[in-house]
């Protein structure tokens, strides 16, 4: 499963136990990692070539990951997040308000004046992101469609 695919799965689990508030609170912090992602990556790309330029990237589903595994349950891989009803697993009313943080990337260095942007790997980053992106406002619009639906019967 790719890693889109993955972090989607996990949301709509979490979202199927949660207060609607919540889920469209999460799905709303989630939207703004993305468009913040989107940001960071297109300044990447246009720095590609700038001397000693440092590439960044935006931490927020490991950050939601870490927020709502206080628990310290096995991961059964990189999006997995535990929910279930016993006393070890998510409370799924009380989500946390996780933040995007931007970090810069000092590890690497890709070329010979000091810059670490690979343009391959920013455009896949990009075009990735934009499909996450899509697929966060596609959920949103299918639940308030689902909501109107429910409180005008038709």
């Amino acid at each position: 499963m790719c890693r889109i695919c993955s972090f989607v799965s996990n949301l709509v689990t979490i979202c199927i136990g949660a207060s609607r508030m919540n889920v469209f609170q999460l799905l709303q912090s989630s939207i703004n990692a993305s468009t913040l992602r989107q940001s960071v990556y297109a300044n990447n790309i246009a720095n590609a070539e700038t001397p000693g330029y440092k590439r960044q990237d935006v931490a927020f589903e490991s950050y939601l990951q870490n927020a709502l595994n206080g628990t310290g349950q096995a991961l059964m891989g990189q999006y997995h997040i535990p929910v279930g009803t016993d006393e070890n697993s998510v409370n799924l009313n009380a989500l946390p308000n996780v933040t995007p943080v931007v970090y810069t990337d000092n590890s690497t260095t890709v070329d010979n004046n000091g810059n670490n942007v690979d343009i391959t790997q920013e455009m896949t980053l990009l075009a990735e992101n934009q499909v996450r992106y899509d697929t966060l406002v596609q959920d949103v619009s299918d639940r308030i469609t689902r909501l109107r639906t429910a409180i005008t019967g038709s």
